[in-house]
């Protein structure tokens, strides 16, 4: 699991890490429903109008970031959604959102995603591929669905209350091109206390076991980090007694 801070010289000090995570669309690619509401075939929600709401005050940004997240089709990036397409969403989900803390949240938004394809990346250096590297193929929110996971850690949480964590505000599925080949992740966002006026948060992104390849992976990596674990622990021991030889 890795933590992720805030930079110091984002704006984006506030306690609205909960509200933010929003399911909307990075690209421009759609399809009609039955219902007639175009939706993405990438993550399966409604195309997002770059219009300002009605009741809106506040007149926000339309100009979308570049992520570096790479397309499966092409050579292009995916996109991160504008603040107003931001806006829009929460409208739609019937949260209440100030709209100058848009753009703060949309900047979050997309730190964090940009830091969950790095943690990707270092479970794909694991593997030798004969192509240009992992490309993210589609994405799916997943807030209410929480992952088995996360279930273990809260039901571990109330058996021990010591080494209990917060539920995750946020779970998305991500499945990636590894050279041909469909592989998922699965991404839990967690909050954690700020460090002064820095929020903070950690992503526990993994593949998710759906073939015998993902669960050796993540049976080396456990075992990996249980070792670099152990060797810290003894080290700081034989600190304390003054008998460090490294």
């Amino acid at each position: 699991m890795s933590t992720s801070k805030i930079p110091s010289e984002c704006p984006m000090h506030e306690k609205t890490a909960q509200r933010f995570q929003s399911e909307i669309s990075y690209n421009d690619t759609s399809k009609e429903t039955s219902c007639g509401v175009s939706l993405s075939p990438d993550n399966l929600m409604p195309q997002l109008s770059q219009e300002p709401v009605p009741g809106q005050q506040i007149p926000l940004p339309t100009n979308r970031i570049i992520s570096s997240i790479p397309k499966s089709k092409g050579s292009e990036y995916w996109e991160y959604p504008s603040p107003q397409q931001f806006y829009s969403a929460l409208v739609r989900k019937g949260w209440e959102t100030p709209e100058e803390s848009i753009e703060m949240m949309v900047s979050i938004h997309n730190f964090l995603n940009d830091k969950a394809w790095n943690e990707i990346l270092k479970w794909e250096k694991m593997k030798k591929c004969n192509c240009d590297g992992p490309k993210l193929l589609r994405f799916r929110g997943r807030p209410q669905e929480p992952s088995p996971k996360a279930r273990m850690l809260q039901w571990a949480s109330k058996l021990f209350p010591s080494i209990g964590t917060p539920p995750p505000f946020d779970r998305h599925d991500w499945t990636i091109d590894r050279c041909g080949r469909e592989v998922r992740y699965v991404i839990d966002y967690y909050s954690a206390p700020d460090e002064g006026e820095n929020p903070v948060f950690y992503l526990d992104v993994r593949p998710a076991l759906d073939s015998f390849d993902s669960v050796v992976d993540r049976i080396k990596v456990a075992t990996k980090e249980t070792f670099a674990q152990l060797r810290e622990r003894a080290k700081a021991a034989r600190q304390g007694t003054g008998d460090d030889r490294s």
